[in-house]
């Protein structure tokens, strides 16, 4: 069973976001995707000839983490997007946040700076299902640094394909429109 890539079209003409710079990283999303299959079917063929203990299976093995954490943190990422509003204090999301950081602007401030700090990679809210804490994640590459059993809530991207074409180096500009088109009620139905 191929993966397919989701259309997001309907985030072109978000403010603060280009078309050119959206167009752009859909077709990167979409190679994720192309390349989650490829690997996943390359494998399945070694696994099938009994290719399984040659470096070229552990390597292809080690890559499927990049393309497929790639693919579905881009899913994430345009999925909470395309929001007008605010997010809503008396909301589940909003009253979990300020109950875990004492208020919304609390963790705005700690998870505006996680996106701002050198580096490539993502700022994630995930929720740590095992005690219903919320905790700002900085993910250094698709495949590291992901929590265990952790569920994304909020994903943010500061690779620099996902705001250089329309900030430059102005990465505290992107996320302020990041934050202005944030869909919370999306990121809220993620909650356990």
């Amino acid at each position: 069973m191929n993966y397919t890539p989701k259309d997001y079209a309907r985030l072109l003409g978000t403010p603060g976001f280009s078309e050119t710079l959206l167009k752009n990283h859909f077709t990167l999303y979409q190679g994720y995707v192309s390349n989650t299959n490829k690997v996943l079917d390359i494998l399945g063929l070694m696994a099938k000839d009994g290719k399984t203990a040659t470096p070229e299976y552990a390597e292809l093995k080690r890559r499927l983490g990049w393309e497929f954490n790639g693919m579905r943190l881009h899913e994430l990422y345009f999925g909470n997007l395309g929001g007008q509003a605010p997010l809503d204090p008396a909301s589940k999301l909003g009253r979990r946040i300020a109950e875990h950081y004492g208020d919304i602007e609390s963790w705005v401030k700690e998870f505006r700076a996680t996106g701002a700090m050198r580096g490539i990679g993502w700022v994630v809210l995930y929720e740590d299902t095992t005690n219903g804490r919320l905790i700002n994640f900085w993910i250094n590459e698709h495949d590291v640094s992901h929590p265990a059993g952790g569920v994304p809530l909020l994903v943010m991207d500061v690779f620099e394909h996902a705001y250089m074409p329309d900030y430059g180096l102005k990465r505290a500009d992107y996320i302020e429109a990041f934050f202005k088109a944030v869909d919370w009620a999306a990121a809220g139905m993620r909650l356990k």
